[in-house]
């Protein structure tokens, strides 16, 4: 077996509501094969992994992939359900999977639930080569899910960062973890904060560097009576030395600008000690701080705005002796407890032995080889840091509350809206300005581990409280989003959306077909309907409403972009991009498509065409409210049933746009007034009309905004490629992006109404759409039109020159009509043939792929 290709959904998908790998996996010579036919191979799978036992599968219970397995299943199935195993063996909760047979004989799409692609991917390959070693008979004896476990550890973060991201998650806030180490966003459009560790985008910079001085901060809080260690930057070695007698007494050598406890060495007394501190911090900065030794017991204040959130107690790196066991061998133990981890990613940080280690254990007379006593502690460091192998204690309800004010005060001194401050004292229950204790350093980005799990006492919520000062409760976190999908109107439905909310002097951020605008400014142009774009939008803190074009692409092969949306709108489901990306009937573009429905608010709204069988049955899954419109009110139903209820809906009656909500009916704006209906006659301009009405009520605007928005709305400065019609003198021109039968047959609908002299056409039809398809294209503009110029799309999307047209003319024949059909492929030349061989009162449309170069041929006609 091997894996041919692979990609990730970081979002919600049209597989699951959660991230999940989809693999396309090549059985190869086990294709056609089942696990019964392999009877040793179940018992040896269960007896390695015991926990597949566990998994749910067909009989939707728990030992259901057990029987399946016995009974006889397919080898996809089986490395998908391995794969998950290995994930949750590794320390990561998988639960969901699916494997289905590709369209090509052999191949089997894979899919498994995991937030981490490289994880996925590696458990999904060792799955594979597990699965095959044990059909050889070269099982091993167990399973190596270290490499699974190592590669987990790279891509999840820490303890830390994750306590923020579940902190957010709890009140729906919508997170992004960043590429880059530690940096969340958290929120979206205008709302939007960044956090890096606990670094918040309010930090200001200043305050960082000052905390990050030491010298710097000392002096602050020195001159606002804040007592502080007495010491001085060491120019050199010998320096540190005269520092050290001016001082007297014991000292602490530590870099001026190191963090995490890293190079710091303490109690040091004798010339021998300095010196081979001053060494050691050396290897983390080039000033070295030399201050008197601060004595009584080590604590971590943290402050979130303006208030003392947590108080540990911390404790340096210790082995307890069993009589048995050296230091060394007590070091090794220790770091194999599960909450140890190299670095930030657990917990707590396994002890790292290095000259500061040693120094420590000189000064007690002891070596690596020494055993302790059972019971005897030894400290293997002084300063006590989580980083460099301490623990901690939760004391918050034992302090002062003379002590907290002056926590308080120091943040705001440095200017810091989060601050870890660390005080030595003999007890924080008394206050630090009456004893002997000290403000020995502050940090920026203070890390919350120890408050988070503590060794003993209470857990701290402190991610809780730094999501709680980014985002106050009751008031909004992420900006107002309205999603648009559908086959045809999205991108017309979306521009009436935000032309509404432009006109309230909203900055909206709109993402559809022909490009990314914020607040009216296009930052990219071209399809951008998918994920990405998405991003983009929501990411920008200009952005104070967004409205997104969702299209069928994007959630195929990326996902859905957002969390949830505040209104959904389907506005029809018809024959388009049949065949591609393995959508091959209407049930499963309406699959993908109700994904957008899927995903309302509670609180939201879902506005469904009641004219289209397959949008209004997306009311099932819709967790929010229902709008329905219809341009055929009277007869309908479903939309009966739904007002009789109480429900809303958006209907045309006496020519007008009206919004209907139970008995009540209030006349919104008539068709006549709203310019890109033309009088009624482009009806499907007018379901457009009723989609974006029915979003905009479901987002509150006043009906005179709504209707404001409509009839203010141009098509051709407001829609550009839509329907947007030029008149030349003698003939007059349409043009329209419309790509598939439906949108063809809507266009040419109009075209007849305005009752032409002659009906012409410059017609093409996208490569990657069914033969049939294009064919029915073809058929239909042959019964319509007078005269076709033939065009073909630059992008053939893999097919031969001449293909399209081809198919194009074979549908053209079939039509009753006989038009006269010329083939031009490039769709300037073409139009600029029929404008100039046109015959007055011609109407000419033509159906465009680029439409900045049809334009300029317009401008030189015109």
């Amino acid at each position: 077996m091997k894996i041919v290709e692979s990609r990730f959904f970081a979002g919600i998908n049209i597989h699951c509501y959660k991230p999940v790998l989809e693999a396309i996996v090549d059985l190869e010579a086990l294709a056609g094969k089942s696990t019964s036919q392999f009877p040793e191979f179940a018992p040896a799978l269960v007896g390695l992994m015991p926990g597949l036992k566990e998994h749910v599968c067909g009989i939707g219970r728990r030992g259901g992939f057990w029987l399946r397995l016995r009974k006889g299943t397919y080898f996809g199935h089986v490395v998908e359900h391995v794969a998950i195993e290995l994930l949750n063996m590794a320390g990561y909760q998988a639960s969901y999977g699916k494997t289905r047979a590709a369209e090509k004989e052999g191949l089997y799409t894979i899919v498994i639930q995991c937030q981490w692609p490289k994880s996925a991917l590696l458990a999904l390959s060792m799955a594979i080569t597990l699965t095959e070693e044990l059909l050889r008979g070269e099982g091993p004896e167990q399973v190596d899910i270290a490499p699974l476990e190592k590669q987990l550890l790279q891509e999840m973060p820490g303890p830390s960062t994750q306590a923020i991201i579940d902190a957010a998650r709890s009140r729906g806030i919508p997170v992004k973890l960043m590429e880059h180490g530690s940096l969340l966003r958290l929120g979206t459009g205008k709302y939007r904060q960044f956090v890096a560790a606990t670094i918040t985008g309010r930090t200001p910079c200043i305050g960082v560097d000052i905390a990050c001085d030491k010298t710097l901060t000392k002096k602050i809080l020195a001159e606002a009576m804040i007592p502080t260690p007495r010491g001085a930057i060491a120019r050199d070695e010998e320096h540190a030395l005269e520092i050290a007698r001016e001082l007297g007494g014991m000292v602490v050598v530590k870099p001026a600008d190191g963090n995490q406890g890293k190079g710091v060495s303490l109690n040091l007394q004798s010339e021998a000690e300095i010196r081979s501190a001053y060494k050691v911090a050396q290897n983390y900065s080039a000033k070295i701080l030399v201050e008197e030794q601060i004595f009584g017991r080590h604590y971590r204040i943290l402050v979130v705005n303006n208030r003392v959130e947590a108080v540990s107690e911390r404790f340096p790196a210790r082995v307890v002796g069993d009589g048995i066991h050296s230091i060394k061998d007590l070091i090794e133990i220790e770091n194999r407890n599960p909450l140890r981890g190299e670095e930030h990613e657990k917990p707590l940080t396994k002890i790292k032995v290095d000259q500061v280690v040693f120094n420590v254990l000189a000064r007690q007379n002891l070596t690596m080889n020494y055993v302790p006593q059972r019971g005897e502690e030894i400290n293997l460091r002084d300063n006590a840091n989580l980083s460099t192998g301490g623990t901690a204690a939760d004391v918050t309800d034992d302090i002062h509350e003379e002590n907290k004010i002056l926590a308080c005060r120091i943040a705001r001194l440095l200017d810091l809206d989060v601050a870890g401050i660390d005080v030595v004292t003999e007890d924080i229950a008394q206050p630090l300005l009456a004893g002997r204790g000290a403000v020995i350093e502050v940090n920026a980005a203070p890390g919350i581990r120890m408050h988070l799990f503590p060794a003993r006492g209470q857990r701290r919520p402190v991610g809780d409280a730094i999501v709680d000062y980014l985002f106050p409760w009751q008031r909004r976190h992420s900006i107002p989003l309205l999603s648009v999908t559908g086959t045809n109107g999205k991108t017309t439905t979306s521009r009436l959306i935000a032309h509404a909310f432009s006109r309230q002097g909203k900055k909206v951020g709109l993402a559809c077909t022909d490009g990314i605008y914020i607040d009216g400014i296009c930052i990219n142009a071209g399809d951008n309907t998918g994920p990405v774009s998405a991003d983009v939008v929501l990411s920008d803190p200009a952005v104070e409403v967004a409205v997104l074009e969702t299209a069928r692409g994007g959630l195929v092969r990326k996902g859905l972009g957002y969390t949830e949306a505040d209104v959904a709108v389907a506005t029809n489901i018809s024959s388009d991009h049949l065949g591609c990306d393995g959508i091959n009937t209407l049930e499963e573009l309406c699959h993908v498509k109700s994904l957008v429905v899927e995903t309302v608010r509670p609180d939201g709204y879902a506005i469904l065409n009641a004219d289209d069988e397959r949008v209004l049955a997306m009311a099932a899954k819709c967790p929010g409210q229902i709008i329905m419109f219809s341009l055929a009110a009277q007869g309908n139903r479903a939309l009966a049933k739904h007002l009789a209820a109480g429900g809303r809906g958006v209907i045309v009656e006496d020519g007008a746009i009206v919004l209907v909500e139970g008995n009540r009916r209030d006349r919104l704006a008539e068709l006549g007034s709203v310019p890109i209906t033309f009088g009624g006659r482009a009806r499907y301009n007018v379901a457009n009309c009723l989609a974006a009405a029915g979003a905009l009520w479901g987002m509150g605007m006043e009906k005179e905004d709504i209707a404001a928005g409509l009839c203010s709305f141009d098509a051709r400065r407001h829609n550009p490629g839509r329907t947007n019609i030029y008149d030349l003198g003698t003939c007059r021109v349409i043009l329209d992006y419309g790509h598939n039968y439906e949108g063809y047959r809507h266009v040419l609908d109009l075209m007849n109404s305005m009752v032409p002299q002659r009906k012409v056409g410059v017609v093409g039809v996208p490569g990657d759409r069914r033969d049939a398809d294009i064919i029915a294209v073809g058929k239909l503009c042959g019964q319509q039109l007078d005269c076709i110029y033939i065009k073909e799309d630059q992008d053939l999307r893999g097919r031969k020159r001449g293909e399209v047209a081809g198919l194009l003319r074979r549908g053209i024949e079939q039509a009753e009509r006989k038009p006269q059909v010329e083939e031009i492929y490039c769709e300037r030349e073409a139009l600029e043939s029929a404008v100039s061989r046109h015959q007055p009162g011609d109407l000419i449309v033509v159906f465009y792929e680029r439409l900045d170069a049809l334009l300029s041929v317009l401008e030189k006609f015109n």
